[in-house]
């Protein structure tokens, strides 16, 4: 059998859609025969890269470096989205680097670069079970045309493109049967998704149609959440009450600049009609600090929104100049001393959010999905932490929330 025994390790970087993109090539590397294995044992190192801003090729950069530097003398490929759009960088990073820019492609180099070749029949990559999250995420959508001017993904991921509603509806059917419980549905700009007429909510429905406990969507633009989402998601019992909305900044003259498609009433107003159709939402958003141009006034104004619409759980990101995009070439760059300030800010009413957010928790019994032994994931996308570690990944429990820890976990009898 091709591969056969041969240890391959994985480094992936980035978003919910990498971690799709490099499991799906595990899954098809262990259907030949391969051995998933740490990086210090592995033959070959995969490094699914991420290129959103200058600080993610720098890690990635680090990350093959890293690779190619182990005493056993690994070969390195390296594929993702700064794969895509490297310029030679990237094999100049040592002599067993390789560059595979179409992620398909990745198990026959694999392959080819073992000496073997792959069989021609294909191979199950039903990404669930031993060796792969209890949670699964399922790939519905890739590429983004929206330009937003700090961003290089669309350059890098190409213009938006799905997945056959009838091939969605099959993996997600074939991850339940295997044992999953809970399905992610992923994307690079999700509210794109079309297939054959068939957009968001109907997808919705269909993955709903299949039985399978519990969905959620990784993330999705404010101008996606529409009445015919919300709607689909509240004739939905499957589908969690959480939804993750990007907000980037609470200022208008910045939205504007960033080339953001909504001002921050519209958004607010989302959230609004969000909030009624599904009971106990939470809420959780990205923001970029930092922007070039940005004053003191517009991160105030992102502050006050904050905490003005309440969020479960904030994800912040100090803006990185990414080569290629508009915002890069600005001369009116934030000082990185500032951007740090500012982002401490942001960070610490995030936490001070989460927390009353998890005090709400408090006394409601709830649906815990364990990911490991002692720990699990609430419907709104709490973690949880139980008192006995009786439960085993993979299972739906139900539990009373019984207070919160420091870490931010949510407690349980």
């Amino acid at each position: 059998m091709a591969c056969s025994s041969h240890k391959v390790a994985f480094r992936t970087l980035g978003c919910k859609v990498n971690q799709v993109d490099a499991e799906t090539i595990a899954a098809a590397l262990i259907g030949d025969g391969a051995v998933i294995a740490p990086q210090e044992d592995a033959e070959i190192v995969i490094v699914t890269t991420c290129t959103v801003t200058g600080e993610a090729d720098h890690k990635a950069r680090k990350a093959v470096r890293h690779a190619h530097a182990l005493p056993q003398s690994p070969v390195v490929l390296v594929t993702g989205c700064l794969a895509a759009v490297d310029d030679g960088t990237l094999v100049s990073l040592g002599e067993r680097v390789i560059v595979e820019a179409d992620k398909s492609a990745v198990p026959a180099r694999v392959a080819a670069l073992l000496g073997e070749q792959t069989d021609a029949s294909p191979h199950p990559t039903t990404r669930a079970g031993e060796g792969f999250h209890t949670r699964a995420f399922v790939k519905v959508e890739d590429g983004c045309d929206n330009f937003c001017e700090y961003c290089i993904v669309p350059y890098a991921r190409g213009v938006p493109r799905s997945m056959a509603l009838a091939s969605v509806v099959s993996e997600v059917t074939a991850l339940h049967e295997s044992g999953a419980h809970e399905v992610v549905l992923t994307g690079i700009n999700i509210g794109r998704y079309e297939d054959a007429g068939v957009r968001l909510p109907g997808l919705i429905e269909a993955v709903a149609a299949t039985g399978i406990e519990r969905i959620r969507l990784s993330s999705i633009e404010p101008e996606d959440v529409d009445a015919a989402l919300l709607s689909a998601i509240n004739a939905a019992p499957a589908f969690c009450e959480h939804l993750h909305i990007p907000l980037q900044s609470g200022s208008d003259r910045t939205l504007a600049e960033m080339g953001r498609r909504y001002d921050t009433a519209t958004y607010a107003t989302i959230v609004e009609r969000a909030r009624e159709a599904i009971p106990h939402l939470a809420l959780s958003a990205d923001v970029i600090v930092g922007f070039p141009g940005e004053t003191e006034a517009d991160a105030a104004e992102t502050l006050a929104l904050l905490e003005r619409i309440g969020f479960a759980k904030l994800h912040v990101f100090r803006y990185s100049a990414r080569a290629g995009t508009p915002a890069a070439a600005r001369t009116d760059h934030v000082a990185p001393t500032t951007i740090a300030e500012r982002a401490a800010a942001v960070r610490a009413l995030g936490d001070r959010m989460r927390l009353a957010h998890l005090r709400t928790q408090v006394g409601r019994e709830l649906e815990v999905l364990v990911v490991r032994p002692g720990e699990g994931v609430a419907r709104d996308g709490s973690r949880v932490r139980f008192a006995s570690s009786t439960t085993s990944p993979g299972e739906l429990v139900a539990a009373t929330a019984t207070g919160i820890d420091e870490a931010g976990f949510t407690l349980t009898a």
